[in-house]
């Protein structure tokens, strides 16, 4: 495959002959140096020799040299491996011989030019052939505008960009006849036969056409390859502008896609135009050219649409797991789950439910199979919670030979003496215990009274020989571990947290109709040194002991410091009492933190339990010890191939305690505070690999930020939780689990150890074929989680499910889901960021949409005109979270942007479920000015961009994380009173923490929504009002994903546009 982005129809953004010439491309001119080689000095480039471009004109496949990735990065291996640049690619640091030194950037469409783009798209044909209708709301639509000159013919660049080009480079004359025209013609621009040299063609030249100008993506030159050729236009856009730069000529693809005239043609595509992506603040061209008609935003796939279709389809009802690959309702609709059994989809969603039966297959289609598991999803109150099985001594019925657990995919036969492994096929003897006579079905005579036999998910107790050194295990502990030094005394934090623990404590987790909760409480304060506190329940006041030496972390005392809150409740708040007025005059302001999780590793091991440190922190541990961090953020470093060192952990002693943790069953939760950079990619490693959480409040205040820290910590501590986790995922023959993401540690390839897991937190897998699936028995899964109860029982936790196998394309099509291939995405572009630069990130993630997206077209929709865009109707709204990942923090390379938040954010990706990566990704945005208040319903969000805005609205916006109150200017009076019972909205105070509550059905809607969405939200939100033209506005429209990027990225709009022209060029 070849470089994918995202353009409409090639000529805007170029300067025309004819068409007034206007400033090419997108993006102001730019001084800084321009890519390809970080830094350098831009060059000019070389000009092929002519021949040599007509041979790859003619559409041979190019010499292999020129593969930008190691060649299974494309070549269906890994798809989405992400490979690092091999080193023969010498495409950085090398003096570029790419089209794209040498030009000059250029300047974002004008709202005109996309729409000129657009409409010759002919979108909203977004349905499969005929047998497969389209649910979309959408008619048909084709928006038939004249095109401008030439649209759709390959055209040059003209002079005026790159004055270096020699006379002798103009378009390969008359192109043998059997090469494709570049970009599939627009409605009503002539195709046979015309000659492709010639003043008309003067634009951009196409993508996937080879010429003798600047090299093109696919084309392959004499030098050596260039990042930056993936561009067909001339001209980067300035460094961290968000273009979305390709991969270079051989990074072609995967091999899916051999390059020639077979799979999608032989040509290659080139990049994006290097703007396209309207990344970049700038004056819109001039535009000379038809009047053209504006394109109906309406028109183009809407999330808020789907969404709402979802819910009028398949909300309120009850889904049963009884078929095979059966795609359930999407994340955001309501509905109840009944097992019968495959697993419910709140445990395991994947990204197809139809898996294809060939590696082949997979490799042509590049669509990712993948399942997302979160084994310890909540359920609702209308779902019963899983059932527990015993079998006494003899423990778990597993298969022999692959040692899966009893399921519904086990076939009993031989009158029920035996039964064969649905997962390898093997036939084992049932245990005579086991025993029991089949039906006239086949069925054991027990089916509906065993969990293990009906249902996909259910629990299985565990013997001893499940347990570690196997003895029982002791129930978990929860040790609290508070920093009192100087910062966190004086904002009053310290005080916070011990007036809260007074009540939370009361609330810790506890079995289903147990009186108390079993779990262990113990208390650490620490600076530079840490103190341990004895509250032993015969004592009449708390005991301190301080362990100065933090090279050789040793816990002082066994008995009495881990204890029952119920018994020891009066020393405790004795305790909590107690530490604001001890540390009040402190001025240490140095801490430590190593240590602190190392006393905590050893106080669980010395207890023989499991359990969970609550670290709360507010600065980089700066003091002589081991762990000790010093300031290593350099901005220098944004766009260039190091960026990827702001976010690995530095090495050494918090490695050594990821796997000291992990052993021990000791899961981090950090609460940091900081007022400045952390080195949070260091500091939340043994978090995010624990299993734990990673919150972050910059610059704390109580008055502001103190209820939004307690409610994280309240849903913290109550959450749903089990300890010391190994978890396997096994799979029927033919495929297997080859790659992981989540807050896990891997020894070895197949067992995923989590000190803990709790409702929230999910584990991506990733499958690849080993040999050919079957139509006819199709795809099993089974996710085995062995883990420790609050209340310290050891227990199996088991889900299975069974996926379709089709050698047809269209049923994988139809059966995707995509919002859990956005999840896998955002996880596997998230992890490669650690080793490879930001900028190849993106171009994989462009290439791979497109190629989906081009697949499905070439062998699934029915024939229909180049111009049209037809996107498969399960994945209509795929390119709007794409793009709006793109945009995330993590993916953008800007200097404004703070490198804590950006890591913080990467890592919490990791461990998400499908609905906080959906939500994450496309936010909520509700609007409150015009609901009915009588009504229970929340009102229908609208599509997060700033055109559904309305200056006398009120709008909020929540995506998870953030939480907005949004005012337009001409809110009326008496909406701002009933809310804020201010005269109007010119009264309005900036820093409001919380809506004041009032008594008028208005204020009382609004209140019970936001509180809503706190209590259904993992994390807490603070919330944010912001007035329209305000400055704190910035931060909200960031939010409206449909819209450009505030530092950088695509409007929703433009982004189509530039997919469908990749589309375009691969399958020409």
């Amino acid at each position: 495959m070849s470089q994918q982005g995202y353009v409409a129809a090639p000529p805007y953004s170029q300067a025309q002959p004819g068409m007034g010439g206007y400033q090419g491309g997108f993006g102001p001119g730019t001084t800084q140096p321009l890519y390809g080689h970080y830094g350098g000095p831009p060059q000019a480039f070389n000009a092929p020799p002519t021949g040599m471009m007509k041979s790859t004109a003619a559409g041979l496949p190019p010499p292999p040299v020129s593969s930008h990735y190691s060649q299974n990065v494309h070549n269906g291996d890994h798809p989405q491996r992400y490979a690092a640049p091999p080193a023969a690619s010498a495409a950085y640091g090398q003096p570029p011989q790419s089209s794209y030194n040498s030009m000059i950037p250029q300047a974002p469409p004008t709202a005109q030019q996309v729409t000129n783009q657009m409409s010759a798209m002919n979108l909203g044909n977004y349905a499969p052939r005929p047998m497969h209708p389209p649910t979309s709301t959408v008619p048909q639509q084709h928006f038939q505008a004249p095109p401008p000159p030439a649209m759709g013919q390959p055209q040059m660049p003209p002079s005026p960009q790159s004055p270096q080009m020699p006379p002798q480079m103009s378009p390969p004359q008359s192109p043998p006849a059997s090469m494709p025209m570049a970009g599939p013609p627009m409605p009503g621009s002539p195709i046979a036969g015309q000659p492709m040299a010639g003043p008309p063609m003067a634009g951009p030249p196409m993508a996937g056409q080879q010429m003798a100008g600047p090299p093109m993506a696919g084309q392959q030159m004499a030098g050596p390859p260039m990042a930056g050729m993936g561009r067909p236009f001339p001209g980067p856009p300035p460094p961290g502008a968000g273009g979305f730069q390709q991969p270079a000529p051989g990074a072609a693809g995967p091999t899916g896609y051999p390059q020639q005239p077979g799979q999608f043609g032989g040509q290659h595509m080139a990049g994006p135009q290097p703007g396209m992506p309207g990344a970049f603040p700038s004056g819109p061209g001039a535009m000379a050219g038809p009047p053209q008609k504006k394109l109906d935003p309406d028109s183009i796939p809407s999330i808020t649409q789907v969404i709402e279709d979802d819910k009028v389809k398949q909300g309120g009802q009850v889904f049963t797991t009884n078929i095979r690959g059966q795609v359930p309702p999407l994340v955001t609709t309501d509905f109840t789950v009944q097992d019968q059994g495959n697993a419910s989809p709140r445990f395991i969603r994947c990204t197809t439910y139809s898996l294809p039966c060939t590696a082949d297959l997979a490799k042509q289609c590049q669509v990712p199979l993948a399942a997302i598991i979160k084994p310890f999803a909540n359920l609702p109150k209308n779902e019963t919670s899983l059932y527990v099985v015993n079998h006494g001594e003899t423990g778990p019925i597993r298969c022999n030979r692959c040692k899966a657990y009893m399921c519904p995919f086990m076939q009993f036969i031989d009158g029920g003496r035996r039964y064969q492994c649905g997962f390898c096929n093997c036939v084992n003897e049932v245990p005579v215990f086991y025993f029991q006579h089949l039906d006239h079905m086949g069925r054991r005579v027990d089916f509906y009274e065993r969990p293990e036999l009906s249902l996909g998910s259910y629990e299985c107790l565990a013997t001893l020989d499940y347990c570690k050194n196997n003895k029982a295990p002791n129930p978990p502990a929860y040790i609290f571990m508070i920093d009192v030094s100087y910062n966190n005394i004086k904002s009053g934090l310290v005080k916070l947290i011990c007036d809260e623990l007074k009540t939370l404590l009361e609330k810790l987790p506890r079995e289903e109709g147990a009186e108390s909760s079993a779990i262990k409480v113990g208390f650490v304060t620490y600076n530079k040194v840490l103190h341990f506190y004895n509250v032993k329940s015969a004592l009449a006041q708390p005991q301190m002991m301080v362990v100065s030496d933090t090279a050789e972390m040793f816990v002082p005392l066994l008995d009495g410091f881990l204890v029952n809150y119920q018994d020891s409740k009066a020393v405790i708040y004795n305790l909590l009492d107690q530490i604001p007025d001890m540390f009040a005059d402190t001025n240490e302001s140095e801490t430590v933190f190593a240590p602190v999780i190392q006393a905590g590793v050893e106080a669980l091991k010395a207890a023989e339990c499991s359990g969970k440190l609550f670290i709360f922190q507010s600065s980089m541990p700066t003091a002589e010890a081991p762990g000790k961090l010093k300031n290593r953020d350099d901005k220098k470093l944004i766009n260039t191939d190091k960026e990827k060192t702001l976010f690995q952990p530095q090495k050494g002693v918090y490695e050594q305690l990821v796997k000291d943790c992990v052993a021990s069953g000791c899961c981090v939760d950090l609460f940091l505070f900081p007022s400045q950079y952390v080195d949070l990619a260091t500091m939340a490693n043994v978090p995010c690999h624990t299993g734990g959480s990673v919150y972050k409040y910059n610059n704390f205040q109580v008055e502001t930020d103190g209820e939004h820290f307690l409610r994280d910590l309240r849903k913290d501590i109550q959450k749903n939780i089990g300890f010391d986790a190994i978890m396997r995922v096994r799979t029927s023959t033919g495929f297997r689990a080859t790659e992981f993401f989540g807050g896990i540690y891997m020894n070895n390839t197949t067992d995923i150890e989590m000190a803990a897991v709790d409702c929230d937190k999910a584990v991506t897998v990733e499958f690849k074929h080993d040999d050919a699936l079957s139509e006819e028995t199709g795809a099993m899964m089974q996710c085995a989680l062995l883990y420790t109860t609050i209340s310290g029982q050891r227990r199996l936790r088991i889900h299975n499910l069974s996926l379709n196998c089709s050698s047809q394309l269209l049923d994988l099509y139809k059966s995707c889901e995509t919002d859990s291939l956005i999840n896998f995405f955002a996880k596997s572009a998230y992890r490669a960021i650690l080793n490879q630069p930001i900028k190849n990130v993106r171009e994989i993630l462009i290439n791979q949409t497109a190629h989906m997206l081009a697949c499905y077209r070439k062998n699934c929709a029915s024939p229909s005109a180049a111009s049209q865009l037809i996107l498969p109707d399960a994945m209509k709204v795929f390119p709007v979270y794409m793009n709006s990942l793109m945009k995330t923090a993590p993916l953008v390379g800007n200097t404004e942007l703070s490198t804590d938040d950006r890591a913080h954010q990467r890592l919490s990706v990791t461990a998400m479920g499908v609905e906080d990566t959906q939500l994450l990704l496309y936010p909520r945005l509700i609007p409150l000015h015009n609901m009915d208040v009588g009504s229970e319903a929340l009102p229908a969000p609208v599509r997060c961009s700033e055109e559904r805005l309305t200056d006398a609205g009120m709008f909020l916006l929540e995506n998870g994380h953030s939480l907005f109150l949004w005012l337009g200017q001409a809110c009326s009076p008496d909406l701002i009173q009933s809310i804020f019972n201010l005269p109007s909205l010119a009264h309005l105070q900036g820093n409001m923490a919380a809506l004041p509550e009032l008594d008028n059905p208005l204020s009382k809607k609004v209140q019970s929504i936001i509180s809503g969405l706190l209590e259904k939200r993992p994390n807490s939100m603070k919330l944010q009002i912001v007035r329209q033209r305000d400055k704190p506005e910035i931060l909200f429209r960031q939010f409206l994903v449909e819209d450009k990027g505030l530092y950088a990225g695509a409007s929703y709009m433009d982004f189509l546009c530039y997919v469908h022209r990749e589309i375009r060029q691969l399958l020409t």
